[in-house]
């Protein structure tokens, strides 16, 4: 697998194979934009035809649109992802206390930022593309759980811990008002309230929630339950799903051999399978989790992960799966654009063979993270991609793009839905 050249046949053969959809899918027209994303026979589908994508992660695009003067990098990333043919981005719908906060302090909102995200989801809207508003953060990173918990405990609240976020009522309250605040927003730009708005796909309960007080995974998965119900009474229009890594937890013991030797404090299947659970979602980051390993070792891992996830999306969850999040970063010792292209070939052709066989749940991948060329340095984080200054990895990302829309059409032709 790790010898399997970005520049290889792969792309070319494929849309060899479906160059008869290309026209067809041309004269149907691009899809309307006024039409949520759906859930049928475990695959999404829109308009009533299957949906197949490829997208990527912009995280930080409310905390730059914050600055009008700014605002033309939000811009430059959805026209150059929509010229690559990308159709999602899953991007950051909260910033707790600290620098160009939306959420100041508990229930106290910053209208500038909003605004900012009003901006966001309005330049989605115009360039086609769908969005998943993740809600917090697991990390300290633009506040997070731990900003929710110092919260509390300013108010008087006998909290020990971060982890004290999936268990203290007062902090679930504060979680849940942000819920309601975020669904119920009012868009100055495009004049809809978010939960009607179908550029909107899903909403993403947290990123990458971890526990460290209960490795079984109950606690968290109590709390997504809970936060699960409480939303979809709010909000059953969209897709909802959870923002998890994929890590096994006790439920399935036998799983856990899959996991890169440790457990984070979840569990992927009892979560998704909650009623209010739309999709499942994985991210995959061998450079980081087998840190020190062969890229063969590392490539082969996240085949082995993906492949897992999708076996247990077609058989246990009966559900879509996407990989939310993967990349690699140029912090690695030895990184080389080329090497970075390799994985992702892998990612991606992963991504399209699962989405073709018989269960078709795979619905797509996002790319950590896509960025505006010109002063950002800041954000950068290693994983980086600027589409205008690189050529070869934009191709590939491309590439991807067309296989995946030619799929989503061979399927509705050959199957329908």
């Amino acid at each position: 697998m790790a010898q399997f050249c970005p520049c290889s046949c792969f792309f070319a053969c494929v849309s060899l194979a479906l160059w008869f959809l290309s026209a067809q899918a041309q004269s149907q027209g691009q899809p309307n934009g006024d039409s949520f994303v759906r859930i049928q026979r475990n695959q999404f589908v829109l308009n009533g035809s299957p949906f197949l994508f490829n997208g990527f992660n912009s995280y930080w695009m409310m905390h730059v649109g914050v600055d009008p003067a700014e605002r033309y990098k939000v811009f430059e990333v959805f026209r150059d992802a929509s010229a690559a043919g990308l159709s999602v981005c899953r991007t950051w719908a909260f910033s707790d206390g600290g620098d160009r906060a939306l959420q100041v302090s508990p229930g106290v909102y910053d209208e500038r930022v909003f605004q900012a995200l009003d901006y966001v989801i309005s330049e989605a809207k115009r360039y086609g593309i769908r969005l998943i508003l993740t809600l917090a953060n697991n990390f300290k990173d633009f506040g997070g759980k731990q900003q929710y918990v110092q919260w509390a405990k300013s108010a008087g609240e006998a909290v020990n811990g971060e982890d004290d976020f999936y268990t203290n009522s007062l902090v679930k309250t504060y979680y849940k008002n942000h819920i309601k605040k975020v669904l119920t927003r009012y868009n100055t730009i495009t004049n809809m309230v978010y939960q009607d708005d179908p550029t909107i796909m899903a909403w993403e309960l947290i990123n990458e929630p971890r526990c460290q007080a209960d490795y079984s995974g109950k606690m968290v998965h109590a709390w997504v339950e809970e936060m699960a119900d409480y939303t979809k009474s709010i909000d059953n229009k969209h897709l909802l799903e959870i923002g998890m890594e994929g890590f096994y937890g006790d439920s399935m013991p036998e799983k856990k051999q899959y996991n890169p030797g440790y457990q984070v404090g979840t569990d992927f299947i009892t979560s998704n399978l909650l009623k209010n659970i739309d999709f499942a979602t994985i991210h995959a980051y061998p450079d980081i989790w087998l840190s020190g390993h062969s890229e063969a070792d590392q490539t082969a891992f996240a085949t082995r992960w993906m492949w897992s996830h999708w076996d247990d999306a077609n058989k246990i969850l009966k559900k879509p799966i996407v990989i939310t999040e993967f990349g690699k970063s140029d912090k690695d010792p030895g990184f080389s654009v080329t090497k970075r292209d390799m994985y992702m070939s892998t990612i991606y052709r992963n991504i399209y063979n699962f989405a073709r066989s018989g269960g078709r749940t795979f619905g797509g991948g996002l790319v950590w993270q896509l960025m505006s060329g010109s002063g950002m340095e800041p954000y950068y984080d290693g994983y980086e991609i600027i589409l205008s200054q690189d050529p070869s990895t934009a191709g590939l990302i491309t590439g991807q793009s067309n296989v995946m829309s030619n799929l989503s059409h061979l399927l509705s032709l050959t199957h329908g839905v």
